[in-house]
């Protein structure tokens, strides 16, 4: 029997395909060696959404899944993660967080989930403080957080945060130190992050990580915070690739538009998916939130 693939899904909060605009989209003027380095130079655009590089295939995804309004994290994350059109089930789109109806599914019917079941292991590499969320903040609890507890994975803390063996969702460890108290947290780079989460990702069938800083960027960072942003990833993705093991395919995918437009918060624009790696024409037609999910579960032969 030929060996299980090993996919690192690595979420990204708030990316969009935007105009080939530079005063407006920071794409065009973010240092993005590695993206561009993946794609033989170019970036997508919303005239030209899809491009195949000699390392990877980035591609369109519909956030509007057919309802109106404008795309939101909570719906979209739950869409991202189970293939169901959670906007649709839920009437609208909501957000930032998963909506209390919407839990239930997001914790049962995740590709984590769904993962263990089918006798893959996997994994959760953000770190999150012990308690999480406690009862002041249990209703606010994003999609991936959501999922690795139904799955059983939330299981990474700040001891392990610094030792190497999970990621800030921040990527550095800044957050952690300034929010949350722990002062004695290393420093680490974005190429540094990025082995950690390789390193990580290759001891599992699926490894899922979340960055949330992109759309933060886009709601209040203006055209320098969202560059730097960009170029943050950038460098957190050249560490991922340097350290990923050659038998493991990369997925970055989003849930919704808004960095790439800089002028007015979310948009009705595309959102951003890659693929690198060896299993990456498994996702290449992946055209909307909806085709995340069982494009994941295929590529891990799980189902028909």
């Amino acid at each position: 029997m030929a060996p299980i693939p090993r996919l690192l899904f690595i979420f990204l909060d708030g990316v969009g395909i935007g105009d080939d605009d530079p005063d407006t989209n920071p794409f065009t003027s973010a240092s993005l060696p590695t993206l561009r380095g993946l794609l033989g130079g170019s970036l997508p655009t919303t005239e030209h959404p899809t491009v195949r590089g000699p390392g990877a295939v980035s591609f369109p995804l519909d956030a509007t899944l057919g309802v109106d309004g404008t795309p939101q994290s909570g719906t979209g994350q739950a869409a991202l993660l189970t293939g169901k059109n959670t906007a649709r089930i839920h009437g609208r789109h909501f957000g930032p967080w998963t909506p209390v109806g919407l839990r239930p599914l997001v914790e049962e019917e995740s590709v984590l989930r769904l993962a263990q079941e089918a006798g893959r292991t996997a994994c959760f590499a953000n770190a999150y403080p012990r308690g999480w969320p406690g009862s002041r903040r249990s209703r606010r609890v994003a999609g991936p957080p959501l999922a690795a507890k139904g799955a059983g994975l939330m299981t990474r803390h700040e001891d392990d945060l610094g030792a190497g063996r999970a990621v800030s969702s921040e990527i550095v460890n800044d957050g952690w130190r300034k929010h949350l108290g722990h002062h004695t947290l290393p420093d680490v780079t974005a190429e540094e992050a990025g082995g950690n989460l390789s390193s990580i990702a290759a001891e599992a069938e699926l490894t899922l990580y979340a960055h949330y800083a992109t759309d933060t960027a886009g709601h209040r960072g203006g055209m320098e915070g969202s560059v730097a942003a960009l170029e943050r990833v950038d460098r957190f993705l050249g560490g991922v690739l340097a350290g990923m093991p050659s038998d493991m395919t990369l997925l970055v995918a989003s849930d919704h538009g808004n960095i790439e437009d800089v002028t007015g918060g979310h948009t009705l624009n595309p959102a951003f998916g890659l693929a690198a790696g060896p299993g990456s024409d498994d996702f290449a037609d992946s055209r909307s939130l909806l085709d995340v999910a069982p494009a994941i579960l295929q590529h891990l032969s799980i189902g028909a």
